[in-house]
This record gives structure tokens, sequence and C-alpha cells, in this order.
């Protein structure tokens, strides 16, 4: 039999409709699976021997226990091919498809399955099963095909019915205090009392008092990025107060070399940039639009008084995942940016092919296709037109 690849259109669907199922739970069903048939055979062999083999019937019980275990692989291999279940998976919630179109594979296929599975857990101190785990471990598509898997074109995914994520109710937008303005603030229109020094002859009414150039203060420059705090949240920054007229004569002409538009209409400010739409999957099938500081983890809490508007709960099976691994979000600036908590097993960015190692309380802008791997599970980005 021909081994069946899965093609990238096919890949996409399976992704997103199934759940490729985690190496845990195969581990358990295929222990439950193998009890029960050793179990099955094991009684044949004692009822075959005590009734057959030892009253001097030999090949009789022989032939009894060879039925009885092509019995127990057909009725395997007849779930496998109809059904995609097994005793194991069917406890677990798994069901073993087909790579091409998520359908059961048939019978016939099944069979190989079957077989191949058989002869490796023949006794050889389990270095057949050993083996097959691992090649399903080190498979490079992620979806954990084993050797037999890819002989016989089939995929193990978990069915259990996911539960809804509930969406977090909109809080409203929280006051922001600009303690720039506050700093702004003109001072009281009442002038100083000024007090003449020593060696200088005090001005009289009739000379008018010299008064310094008054130059505006100057805001300081807060791109959208700074002063959110850490860990990157709040609102955007609210723009400095209006300047105050400056004091003194106006100019009786305009300074020379200005056309005659740029004498009347002073230079308009650029357009802010229009806030940006995102887009996340995840390979556990969740997609959801990026609103407000999310976090991301086997089960993330948020910091007190943390401003978090989505928990997205992961699961991990080689527990590389932490607890609150990461968080995301779209800064007022409308980039996507992404920053590691310290987590134990790191994030890794991965734009173009080329992968590279996020450092921990420090963001990172996401762009569009980029994907990053938090642990062993992987996140995919994109924009929102």
């Amino acid at each position: 039999m021909t081994t069946s690849y899965v093609t990238e259109a096919y890949a996409e669907e399976l992704a997103v409709e199934h759940l490729v199922a985690g190496a845990d739970r195969r581990f358990y069903a295929f222990v439950i699976d193998r009890l029960i048939a050793w179990g099955i055979l094991a009684c044949e062999a004692y009822v075959a021997y005590v009734t057959l083999i030892e009253p001097g019937h030999l090949w009789t019980g022989i032939a009894a226990i060879a039925g009885t275990v092509l019995l127990v692989g057909l009725v395997t291999s007849m779930l496998v091919g109809l059904y995609g279940l097994t005793p194991g998976k069917a406890m677990l919630g798994l069901r073993v498809l087909s790579a091409e179109d998520a359908r059961p594979v048939g019978v016939a296929r099944a069979t190989l399955r079957t077989l191949i599975l058989g002869v490796a857990t023949l006794p050889t101190l389990g270095f057949g099963a050993a083996a097959l785990a691992w090649t399903a471990m080190v498979d490079p598509s992620g979806w954990r095909r084993g050797w037999h898997d890819l002989r016989t074109g089939t995929v193990v995914v978990d069915v259990r019915p996911r539960a809804a994520a509930e969406e977090p109710d909109e809080e409203p937008p929280r006051q922001v205090v600009n303690l720039t303005a506050m700093r702004l603030v003109p001072a009281s229109p009442t002038p100083p009392r000024r007090i003449p020094t020593r060696g200088r002859r005090p001005a009289t009414p009739s000379e008018p008092l010299a008064e310094p150039p008054v130059t505006p203060p100057v805001a300081p420059a807060v791109t959208p990025r700074q002063g959110l705090g850490w860990p990157l949240v709040g609102d955007a920054p609210a723009a400095p107060p209006a300047e105050p007229p400056a004091r003194g004569p106006r100019p009786s002409a305009p300074p020379p070399g200005l056309a005659a538009g740029e004498r009347t209409q002073p230079r308009p400010a650029p357009a802010a940039r229009a806030g940006a739409r995102w887009q996340v999957t995840f390979d556990t099938g969740e997609q959801f639009e990026v609103r407000g500081l999310t976090l991301v983890g086997r089960r993330p809490e948020p910091r007190p008084g943390e401003p978090v508007k989505r928990l997205v709960t992961l699961p991990s099976d080689d527990m590389s995942l932490s607890k609150t691994h990461a968080q995301f979000q779209v800064v007022p600036d409308g980039a996507l940016v992404v920053m590691d908590r310290g987590s134990t097993n790191g994030s890794l960015l991965i734009r173009a092919g080329v992968t590279r190692r996020l450092v921990g309380g420090k963001p990172a802008t996401i762009r569009e296709g980029d994907r990053v791997r938090f642990g062993d599970r992987e996140m995919r980005v994109a924009r929102i037109d």
C-alpha cells in the first residue's frame, strides 16, 4: 500500500476542525487496548491448554489460540476502519481518521495498521512500540504521526467537545490622569514681586520693565508605547495641552522666504494612524480577535489590579507551557506586541523561517504571518482589514 501524504489544503481543514491527540492520551489508550487484547488471549490460551493441549490435542489447541488472535485483530480492524475507534480510544475521546479527508480509513488500511502495531508489540522488551512512539514524537508536521500512521495515511485526533470560551464583559475605559498636563498648567496671573538686586538702580516708572522672553514649556515626547508601565497595559496617553500664547510684541511682518499660504495657515499636524485589528489562531483550533490584554498559559492568572480582557487556557502534553506563560495586546499605535512573562521554557518568534527567542519581560512587535511558540503550543498572527 502506498504512503498517503497530507496536502496543504487538507492539512489546513483538518487542523481547524479537529485537534491532534496528545501523546499522553494516545499512550493511555494504547495501554488499555493492549490489556484488553492480552486479557482475552490469556483466557483463551488457558482454556485451550486445559481442554485441548493437556489432554493431548496439541495442534488443535495451538490452532484455537491462533484463531483467537486473528479474531481479535479482525474485530479491532473493523472498529478502526469503519468507526475509527478502539476500546481505549473510545474511553479517552480519541479517533483514528484519514489524514486526507478526516474520515474513517476503511477496513483494508485499518488491518495494515493493526498488523504493524501487533508486530511492534511482540515480546521485544518494548523496543518496537517505543520506536513507533519515537517516530510520532519527532514528526516534523506537528501532528504526531508515527511510522504506522504514515504507512496507512492515518492521524489520531481528539474528538472531545470543547467548552465555548466565555467573552469577558466589556469594561468602560478607565480615566487616565495625565500628570504631564497637570505640570503644564499655567501659573497664577498675578505677577510676582520683583526685588531689586544690590548694585543696580531700580527701574523708574518712565522706563518700562524689560521682561525676559517667556519660552513656552516643551512637553516631553511621549510615544504610544511609553508611559504604559509594565506589563504594557493602559490606554493611549492623552495629548499634551495647547501651548499658551507667547508674550511679547507680535511681529509686524512674516519672516522672509515663506509662501503666502504659510503666512496665515499653520502647518497641519500629521494624521494619527488608525487602530489596526489583529486576529490570532492557535494550533488547538481556538481563534479570536485581540481586544485588550490577553494572557496565555496552562492556567493563566492576572496580577492584582491587572486589566486583563481574555485568559487563554491551553493544554500542554509535555508540561513545557507555564501557568501564566506570556501576554499580548494591541498597543495604541496599532501594533500587536507580545511579551514572555518569565516562563520556564521561554517563547519563540518565527518570522519568514527564522526563529529567535523572546527575552522575558521585554515586548516584541509581531508582524502579519508571524508565528509564536509558547512551549509546545503555537499561535499564528493575521491582520484584519
